[in-house]
């Protein structure tokens, strides 16, 4: 596919993934339009921190996913939808179910019936490797059984099979990114990696829930590869794939690694009012990428380490809005 020209609607663009999809389509050549959630402040959320050479190439709708008339709004005259808006922290769908169920599934709904209302040319929807829940075997393939461990991961289940209702009844061009744990620069304070580097650089201590999990961390532009392949490939359409790097570590050794890369010696505590609910903790998470190779020639180019390093350094010469002290948990 050619980028040049090409009008591209990115919903959840001013998120963490989104807003590095955004920059990379911009920088394609494509003409971006996103859709961000209507706020009294009149933020853009992370596309603030984004170049401005690229923020004033980029067009604003303001809406709210849940809403059908945003959506189609935001989606007029686009050939191309990235859908990624979406509540993602797993904490607060314990909190509030509702919420995250009705932004996920409504949201992921209401873009499905635009795009098949307006004929596009190609809609790829974001899913989670949390629909996995705990790893039955591993390397968890696309096949693997879909396991609701929190409303979080149920919601994105029913997004991802009401996208595969809409392919199989009315045949929509759509594919379902499936990533693994993205982490990079602008990622959120609360995530796992920027709460590791955070109190590996400024705190004596590192506090974390549970340590003994695996995950499968792949570096954000890695992640923005796949979403831009399985877009251009026609044989993605009706497909579930993953995005992964396809190897795992766990979160106690991701900490020592860590530590080890910010040349800082400090304990890691395991505390148990940071741990998820037992039932709800993911044990296992290890990613087979077969079929993003196969299908789009997507492999990982950055390495665990080399990530890291500079995701270490952004944090280091972190912006106004990613004070440490102020996101630290």
């Amino acid at each position: 596919m050619k980028w040049e020209k090409q009008k591209v609607l990115v919903t959840g663009g001013s998120g963490f993934i989104g807003s590095h999809l955004v920059e990379r389509l911009v920088g394609l050549g494509a003409s971006v339009r996103v859709l961000v959630h209507y706020n009294s402040q009149n933020r853009i959320g992370l596309l603030e921190s984004v170049p401005d050479r690229v923020r004033e190439k980029i067009e604003i709708v303001w809406g709210d996913i849940k809403e059908a008339e945003a959506v189609e709004k935001a989606g007029r005259d686009c050939q191309v939808i990235f859908h990624l808006a979406a509540l993602i922290g797993i904490p607060y769908s314990h909190r509030q179910p509702q919420d995250v169920v009705m932004t996920n599934t409504i949201g992921t709904l209401n873009v499905l019936k635009f795009a098949r209302d307006a004929g596009v040319a190609m809609l790829v929807t974001t899913s989670t490797s949390e629909v996995y829940g705990t790893a039955r075997y591993v390397p968890i393939d696309e096949d693997h059984p879909l396991q609701g461990q929190s409303p979080y991961s149920a919601s994105k289940i029913a997004a991802d099979k009401i996208a595969e209702s809409f392919y199989r009844s009315y045949d929509l061009p759509v594919a379902v990114c499936r990533p693994f744990n993205t982490y990079g620069p602008r990622q959120s304070m609360r995530a796992v990696i920027p709460t590791i580097i955070t109190q590996a650089l400024y705190r004596d201590a590192i506090h974390l829930g549970a340590v003994s999990p695996t995950r499968d961390f792949t570096f954000v532009q890695d992640t923005v590869a796949g979403f831009i392949g399985i877009a251009a490939s026609p044989r993605t359409v009706g497909e579930v794939i993953n995005i992964g790097a396809g190897f795992e570590i766990s979160i106690g050794d991701l900490a020592a690694k860590i530590c080890a890369l910010t040349g800082r010696k400090v304990p890691i505590v395991s505390d148990e009012e940071r741990k998820r609910p037992e039932k709800s903790e993911v044990n296992r998470l290890y990613a087979a990428n077969n079929t993003a190779r196969d299908l789009v020639g997507w492999q990982p180019q950055v390495s665990l380490d080399d990530g890291l390093k500079q995701t270490i350094n952004w944090i280091k010469a972190a912006p106004e809005g990613f004070q440490p002290d102020k996101y630290y948990v």
